[in-house]
């Protein structure tokens, strides 16, 4: 994620950007499993980000619990307790495959698909 930022990225210069608050937020970028002890800190963050808003489970672990699924502590993917409005496989996935699944979200945005 971090790799989106630098001059070879430029995340900027699609509008898109990282903030440290839900509040400020369009998107959450879940990166890891659904903890059972995550549940509550997640639908939190999903109810102080603003509408419209969307999801995005990005790396096997938020896809589908990945390395972590069956564990007693794991609920399972980001979809077992939040709304995924797009999933970005892969473990973890390339800053190219993020920026991909962003833009993509974005167009259909645009386009009204969601």
């Amino acid at each position: 994620m971090n790799a989106l930022q630098n001059v070879a990225y430029d995340l900027e210069r699609f509008g898109l950007r990282f903030v440290a608050s839900p509040k400020h937020a369009d998107v959450l970028l879940v990166t890891g499993p659904a903890c059972r002890n995550m549940r509550e800190a997640m639908e939190r963050a999903l109810a102080c980000t603003p509408e419209p808003r969307w999801v995005v489970a990005a790396g096997d672990c938020a896809v589908d619990g990945g390395v972590f699924k069956g564990s007693y502590a794991v609920e399972g993917g980001a979809g077992a307790v939040l709304p995924v409005d797009l999933l970005i496989p892969g473990c973890p996935p390339s800053p190219e495959q993020l920026l991909e699944g962003l833009l993509a979200l974005l167009e259909a945005e645009a386009s009204g698909q969601k």
